[in-house]
């Protein structure tokens, strides 16, 4: 196993942090009891940026899941950017998950294109295809080709990948996050087996969601 070591907050939360922490400090100097909603909107946010460790299961065949929050979407596609039939896992985090986003399989991201579109709600089908969305196509060492889609959704305004085009990457390391509600869409061959069910809840780089077919 792999133990994922990250700091308990996201470091893309703390500039919002500061000003929640700022105005709710400020407002309970001068106006007391009256800053008691602000300091309630301070925890929300504390929550919603939390970033714990995980613990990722090794093993070049399974696909661990890429965020937390549950599954909307088990299905036979066709991936929108190799043009090839698979299966489609599709997770909705809302926001109340942890939204940092972890890289489902180890390989190489052979391509990195980020897409402008619309704010749909991401738990909707149209979203995968309408709302801005930033696509990593991998190459595992055994030649399965992974898709990993990142989606905003109705409330998220921002998408953050921190991995390029030709990186060395593996299965549970911290790639990216979407701040406020959104949608991570994995595009697998088509003989994968899903090793989860519609409606399951996932914790990302822990939960197991499929295992590649036998290469």
């Amino acid at each position: 196993m792999n133990r994922q070591q990250h700091p308990i907050i996201a470091k893309e939360g703390w500039p919002f942090l500061w000003l929640a922490a700022m105005v709710a400090g400020l407002t309970s100097v001068y106006s007391g009891y009256l800053a008691i909603p602000l300091w309630l909107i301070f925890i929300f946010v504390l929550q919603f940026f939390r970033d714990p460790p995980r613990v990722t299961i090794e093993g070049d065949s399974s696909v661990s899941a890429p965020a937390d929050g549950r599954v909307i979407v088990i299905d036979e596609a066709e991936d929108p950017y190799t043009k090839q039939s698979c299966l489609k896992i599709s997770i909705f985090m809302n926001v109340f998950n942890v939204h940092s986003n972890r890289m489902p399989v180890s390989g190489i991201v052979d391509v990195k294109h980020y897409y402008p579109g619309s704010f749909f709600n991401a738990a909707l089908d149209k979203a995968s295809d309408s709302n801005e969305r930033n696509a990593l196509l991998l190459t595992t060492k055994h030649g399965h080709r992974v898709t990993c889609v990142q989606i905003a959704g109705l409330i998220a305004r921002r998408i953050l990948c921190y991995v390029e085009e030709g990186s060395q990457v593996y299965k549970g390391e911290r790639f990216g996050f979407i701040r406020f509600g959104s949608r991570v869409d994995l595009y697998l061959p088509k003989a994968t087996k899903a090793l989860v069910g519609l409606g399951d809840k996932v914790v990302g780089g822990e939960t197991l969601v499929a295992e590649l077919p036998t290469p």
